[in-house]
C-alpha cells in the first residue's frame, strides 16, 4: 500500500465499526480458521516441536499469538497444555478474554514490553502484511523469544501462482494489506532480524469455484509440492 496509512489510523481503523465487523466475520468463520491453522502448523513442524518442548521442559511451554482474533487457535494450544497469551487490537481480544478466558493484551506487540526470553514459540497468522513496521515487530519477536525460541510466519505469498495469474486482482491486494511478501524477501528480512529459517510450505493452487473440483485438486497438490502456493508458513528459530 503506497502511501501507507499511519500506525494510528489503522488502529483506530480496527477500533472503528470496521472492528466490530472483523468480530463478526472472526466469530462465523472461527471454526474454519482454526483448521486451516491447524494444517498449516501441521505444515510447518510445530507439532514435532510442541513434543520436544513438553518432553524437555518442567514447566508448561509459553507461546504467544500475535494477532490471535477470537482465540480460538490459543484455546486449542492452552488444551495440549501450552501456557498461553495473545495480543489483538480489534475488539475481538475483548471476546478472547472474556469468553474464552484468555489473557489477550488489546494493544501493539512493541507497547506491551513483555521481559526478554518469555517464549518459546510466537506466533503471527496473516498479521504481518498488515503491519507498517514489520522489521520492528521481527526484532522485537527476536527479543522476547527465549533461546533457541521459534516463530510461525503465515502471510500470502506474493510469488504463488495466483499472484501472477492475476496481478492487482489478486484477492491479496487489497487495501489493508500494507506489504506482500514472497519467500525470498521474508526470509531475508527474517534473517536480517537474527533468525535462521528452518522450513518453508505454501499451499492454494487454486482459489474455491475456479476451476472443476479435480483440477483445484491437482493444482492444491503441485502449488504444495513445488512451492508455488497462495499462502506460506515460515518457521524460524531464534
Amino acid at each position: 500500500m503506497n502511501p501507507q496509512p499511519v500506525k494510528d489510523e489503522i488502529i483506530a481503523r480496527y477500533s472503528s465499526k470496521f472492528g466490530k465487523d472483523y468480530l463478526s466475520y472472526e466469530i462465523e468463520n472461527e471454526n474454519a480458521f482454526l483448521q486451516l491453522q491447524k494444517l498449516a502448523l501441521k505444515d510447518s513442524g510445530f507439532y514435532k516441536t510442541e513434543k520436544a518442548l513438553m518432553l524437555c521442559k518442567t514447566e508448561p511451554p509459553s507461546v504467544l499469538d500475535v494477532g490471535c482474533a477470537t482465540g480460538t487457535l490459543l484455546a486449542f494450544l492452552r488444551d495440549r497444555g501450552w501456557n498461553v497469551k495473545g495480543v489483538e487490537i480489534s475488539p475481538a481480544a475483548e471476546y478472547a478474554c472474556n469468553v474464552r478466558q484468555l489473557d489477550a493484551r488489546n494493544i501493539p506487540l512493541e507497547e506491551i514490553a513483555f521481559p526478554s526470553g518469555s517464549f518459546n514459540v510466537v506466533l503471527a497468522s496473516h498479521l504481518i502484511e498488515h503491519l507498517n513496521e514489520p522489521f520492528s515487530f521481527l526484532k522485537e519477536v527476536h527479543r522476547i523469544l527465549k533461546d533457541d525460541g521459534q516463530i510461525f510466519i503465515t502471510t500470502p505469498n506474493i510469488s504463488g501462482l495466483q499472484a501472477y495469474l492475476y496481478g492487482g486482482r489478486w484477492r491479496s491486494a487489497i487495501f489493508d494489506h500494507l506489504y506482500l511478501f514472497s519467500a525470498h524477501t521474508l526470509k531475508k528480512m527474517l534473517k536480517k532480524a537474527g533468525f535462521k529459517v528452518e522450513k518453508t510450505s505454501t499451499w492454494g493452487g487454486i482459489a474455491a469455484g475456479l476451476a472443476p473440483a479435480w483440477i483445484k485438486k491437482s493444482a492444491d497438490f503441485l502449488a504444495k509440492r513445488l512451492g508455488f502456493g497462495d499462502v506460506m508458513i515460515m518457521r524460524a528459530k531464534k
